[in-house]
Formats: structure tokens, C-alpha cells, sequence
């Protein structure tokens, strides 16, 4: 590859984490649009405010690697290429969506694009993160598994088993912790002795790294490495992404616990303003370009929309279907 190309590259690389993370930043407005007018129901975790971490993580990822989410992972999934359409779908609760309306927010996975699900229960993507690496291992298959969580799974047994048998064992996975900087509303340094969070790595005998997680590059360039590690058979990392999430932990919770002046500090650096800014500055992104992407987005959830609302609800006598093993 000459110059000129490797530039061009690298350009259509930016601008392709560019409409990564605007996609995710406008599905979880247009979810909380939905959530207000009472067309989504259950439990809503917004990501917004995390969506570096999510573009950057997965875009050093191939489509035969695996991604386990969390609660607040609807910004990974769509990094991992999921269908706008069925995750609006299973939002609004109707047969469309990619659990036939059955899991909501919390639980949505396609095995077909390697993303094995979010996930409820803090941590709990960890111990799956595990097998999945195991099985590629054995396979022999070069595949990778990412494993996302939060600044509060960071003090619970899983964390420490994971990251133990990992590097015991040489797993092809990256631990990601997003650290927003609160569990629910505990701040993370009231539960966690050192603000080196990557620390934590040097215990398992693994590479640790802490980058800023609202700069994309950044968090791309950080998880290149640790991908590459695990795929050339050196074993796991562990890479912390410090964020914040504009939302409180969900969209019934009143952040009672934060100032505003904290929170308009974290606003001041949004990961898809300052990238926005980046591209814009440098003559990647032009004015017309960007209205030209932010219109062909906003169709894209006007129609993911419109399927979520043609599509049937699910029958009360398939309840069951899919939940019990006879």
C-alpha cells in the first residue's frame, strides 16, 4: 500500500468511527424519545456519553470475533453491526425484535454477527467471555473475545477469577471497563482504593492500560493492541476506558448523587462533539457530508421505528416458547 492509499485509509477509517458512534448517540435519543411517548417499556440504560468506547473497542475487532455486552450495551451491539430495526423492535416488546419481544433492553444478542448478548447481572458477561475464548482457543480459530463491564463489576469474585484463568490459561479475550465513574450512584473512588484502575492487571501477570474514553482514537489504539495480543496467542489484557454516562444509571434515576457543574464538565468533552470538531477541523468531514450522514440516520430510525410499530405483538400463548427446556 503507497502513501496516498494508506492516508485514504486511514481517513476512511476516522470516518467510519465517526458514524459508528453518531448512530449510537442518535438510536439511544431516538429509544429515549420512545420511552417518553410510552412505546418502550421495561428498564432503559443509555450509553450516551460512552459511545468512544464502544466504536473504538470494536472497530479493531473482525466479524468472526465475539462481543459480550452489559446493561448498558445497546451502543456495543450496534458497534458489532446489529439491526436497528429488531433492536427497536425488542424495545417496543413485539415479535420483531431479536428475542420476539421477551428481553427488552438487557438481553438482546445475534450470533450471526458475534455479539453473544448483553447482560443483566453485573459481571456476568465476564464468565462467559471466558468459555467463548476457551472454545475459539481450542478451535485453533485466531478469534478474539471482548468482554465490556463496568467500574462496578471491578470488586466483585468474577472480576478476579476471570482475569486469574485468563492469564493462566492464555485466553484470546480483552477485559474492557468502562469506567463512567459510578456504580448506580456509588462513585467509583469510594470502592476502589487506587484511581489505577488498570492496576489491577499487574496481579494476573497481564498488560494494563487506562486512556481517555470520550477520545476514540485513543480507545482504538489502546484496543488494537490488546486484540492483536490475544490474537497472536500472548493471552488477555485488561483496558480500562474512563467515560462518563450523560444519563443517570437509568432513565428513572435522578442523579441526585452528581452536581451540575460535574456534569456539564464531562459535556464539555462529548467523544461525538470532539471527534465531530476533529474531523471538521482537519477537511475529513465536510458540512454537507455530515447533514448527508445525519439525514441518512434519521431515516434509519424513523424506519426502525415504523417496523417496530407494524410489527405483531407476541402472542400470550408463546410465552413460554423459548424460555424452558422440555
Amino acid at each position: 500500500m503507497n502513501a496516498t492509499s494508506s492516508r485514504n485509509s486511514a481517513c476512511d477509517e476516522q470516518l467510519a468511527l465517526f458514524r459508528t458512534m453518531l448512530i449510537i448517540r442518535r438510536f439511544e435519543e431516538k429509544v429515549i424519545e420512545m420511552l417518553s411517548r410510552g412505546k418502550v417499556f421495561g428498564s432503559v440504560h443509555s450509553c450516551i456519553g460512552q459511545e468512544a468506547a464502544a466504536a473504538g473497542v470494536v472497530a479493531t475487532l473482525r466479524r468472526e470475533d465475539y462481543v459480550i455486552g452489559n446493561h448498558r450495551g445497546h451502543g456495543h451491539f450496534i458497534a458489532k453491526g446489529a439491526d436497528l430495526n429488531k433492536m427497536m423492535a425488542e424495545l417496543f416488546g413485539k415479535a420483531g425484535g431479536y428475542s420476539q419481544g421477551r428481553s427488552g433492553s438487557m438481553h438482546m444478542a445475534d450470533v450471526a454477527i458475534g455479539h453473544l448478548g448483553t447482560n443483566g447481572i453485573v459481571g456476568g458477561g465476564l464468565s462467559i467471555a471466558q468459555g467463548v475464548a476457551l472454545a475459539a482457543q481450542m478451535k485453533g480459530a485466531g478469534s478474539v473475545a471482548v468482554c465490556f463491564f463496568g467500574d462496578g463489576a471491578l470488586n466483585i469474585g468474577i472480576f478476579h477469577e476471570a482475569l486469574n484463568l485468563g492469564s493462566l490459561w492464555k485466553l484470546p479475550v480483552v477485559y474492557v471497563c468502562e469506567n463512567n465513574q459510578y456504580a448506580i450512584s456509588t462513585p467509583v473512588k469510594k470502592s476502589t482504593a487506587s484511581a489505577d484502575l488498570a492496576k489491577r492487571a499487574l496481579g494476573y501477570d497481564m498488560p494494563g492500560r487506562q486512556v481517555d474514553g470520550m477520545d476514540v482514537l485513543a480507545v482504538q489504539e489502546a484496543s488494537r493492541q490488546a486484540v492483536d495480543r490475544a490474537r497472536s496467542d500472548h493471552g488477555p489484557s485488561l483496558l480500562v476506558c474512563d467515560t462518563y454516562r450523560f444519563y443517570g444509571h437509568s432513565m428513572n434515576d435522578p442523579r441526585a448523587y452528581r452536581t451540575k457543574a460535574e456534569e456539564e464538565g464531562w459535556k464539555a468533552k462529548c467523544p461525538v462533539e470532539a471527534f465531530r470538531k476533529k474531523l471538521t477541523g482537519s477537511g475529513l468531514l465536510a458540512v454537507s457530508d455530515l447533514e448527508t450522514m445525519e439525514a441518512e440516520i434519521a431515516e434509519r430510525l424513523n424506519r426502525a421505528v415504523e417496523f417496530a410499530e407494524q410489527s405483531p405483538q407476541l402472542d400470550p400463548q408463546e410465552l413460554e416458547q423459548h424460555v424452558y427446556n422440555d
